[in-house]
């Protein structure tokens, strides 16, 4: 029997999820969270083999609930399953430590073979969002770059930014003008968006 977890903030979508999984024969929802900050206690107290986490939740995303529950419980596989299919998410999934990564208008049988594949100890990845993210390839972003441009996320102005790098405005900008060429962005906010949505931040 393969004991799985589900956590989405949506609780008709938990709900669907969770009676798909519970016509097979061989699953078992055995909880059901809606924040990400309930994964690993729920983990903790049900034993979970997979757990199936979205992205989006209130408290931690699926992503940092997906890098804390694989350093708490290395032995039960990750799913993402989310409406979100961007490239960024996939990378950043597998660097927490997800075996799998599926989208949620894929057929249901997808994801339940999805669950079997990676509780046998295999990687189950969306097809159509593996050859996207290998197509946008590595990071084109310095240290520096990065460093700048996921510091001016926030919103913060130059100044602020320079401020809590140690950095002077001048080069502050001159980083972040390379940052802007290199995702082929228009502004700083679209260089940031572009970024995240690549995995490069």
């Amino acid at each position: 029997m393969i004991r799985v977890l589900l956590a989405d903030d949506q609780a008709m979508v938990r709900g669907a999820l969770a009676t798909v999984l519970g016509l097979e024969a061989d699953m078992r929802v055995v909880a059901q969270v809606g924040s990400g900050d309930e994964v690993v206690p729920a983990a903790r107290e049900h034993r979970p083999d997979v757990a199936l986490l979205d992205v989006q939740m209130p408290g931690k995303d699926g992503l940092a609930a997906a890098a804390e529950l694989h350093r708490a419980m290395p032995s039960c596989r990750i799913i993402i399953c989310t409406t979100f299919g961007r490239p960024g998410y996939l990378a950043r999934a597998m660097a927490a430590g997800a075996a799998g990564f599926v989208v949620k208008d894929a057929p249901p049988e997808q994801l339940v073979d999805a669950v079997r594949r990676v509780h046998d100890g295999l990687r189950v990845v969306d097809p159509a969002l593996a050859a996207e993210s290998l197509a946008t390839g590595a990071s084109p972003l310095t240290a520096r770059e990065h460093e700048v441009l996921k510091a001016a996320k926030e919103g913060s102005t130059v100044a602020d930014v320079a401020r809590a790098l140690h950095l002077s405005e001048g080069t502050v900008r001159n980083h972040l003008s390379s940052a802007i060429g290199k995702t082929g962005a228009r502004t700083r906010a679209e260089a940031v968006r572009l970024a995240e949505e690549r995995g490069w931040l």
